[in-house]
C-alpha cells in the first residue's frame, strides 16, 4: 500500500491523508490472464511441438482466478481497515 501525502502549511510538513491501494492493477492483471488463458484454451487450434496450448490456457485461467480472489480479498480488507480506523486527523494536528 502506498501512502498518499499532502504538503500542508508554511512549514512544508507532509501529512498522511490515506492509503492508496494498488489492487486495481492486481485485479486488472488477473482479468488479463484469465482472458489470455481462455483464448488459448478455447480459440487457438495451432499445435506446437512439446507445448500443449490448451494446458497453458487452463494454467493461466487458474492463476488469473487465484490472483483475482487475492486481489479482491486485499481490496475488501483495506476498505474494512480504513472504516475501522475512522477519518484521518485534520491537517493542523501534529504528532
Amino acid at each position: 500500500m502506498l501512502p498518499v501525502l499532502s504538503a500542508d502549511d508554511e512549514r512544508g510538513e507532509l501529512h498522511l491523508l490515506a492509503y492508496s491501494h494498488t489492487g486495481a492493477m492486481t485485479i486488472g492483471t488477473s482479468l488479463f490472464l484469465i482472458a489470455v488463458g481462455a483464448i488459448l484454451k478455447f480459440a487457438v487450434t495451432a499445435h506446437l511441438g512439446g507445448i500443449d496450448l490448451h494446458v497453458v490456457g487452463v494454467i493461466l485461467i487458474i492463476v488469473g482466478l487465484a490472483g483475482l480472489v487475492l486481489g479482491l480479498g486485499m481490496w475488501v480488507s483495506s476498505r474494512e481497515s480504513w472504516r475501522r480506523g475512522g477519518a484521518p486527523p485534520p491537517p493542523g494536528d501534529v504528532y
